[in-house]
């Protein structure tokens, strides 16, 4: 079964073009080094269902933001360890923006094991 990291972030309407680009970079990175899938969701239908909570309680989300919902699928975790130490290493000698295009305090993340995949 395939392993997978899963993020929420909440990102102001007016800096979704900045973090499209850094989204591209991560997609670019964490592929050449061995994920085998990334995605990066923006937040298009965040209305509640009945009965369930919604992500613009849950990511706390203010008038002017939106929630990504972003995972990378790996082989395994043991992979996933690996790749993401080859990216870290990569991340140290490139450098960061000067302003995130978002606000790593307000970003849940987690490793997921795959229960069902199909």
């Amino acid at each position: 079964m395939t392993y997978v990291d899963g993020f929420v972030i909440a990102v102001k309407r007016k800096n979704i073009k900045a973090y499209a680009k850094m989204a591209r970079w991560g997609r670019k990175t964490w592929m050449k080094h061995g994920a085998l899938q990334y995605f990066e969701c923006v937040g298009d239908d965040l209305k509640q269902m009945p009965g369930c909570g919604d992500f613009r309680s849950f990511a706390r989300l203010k008038p002017d933001e939106t929630a990504f919902f972003s995972f990378i699928i790996y082989k395994s975790k043991a992979q996933r360890d690996a790749v993401n130490k080859r990216v870290m290493k990569e991340m140290h000698k490139s450098p960061m923006p000067k302003r995130m295009p978002f606000d790593p305090k307000r970003m849940a993340y987690g490793g997921f094991r795959t229960l069902v995949e199909g």
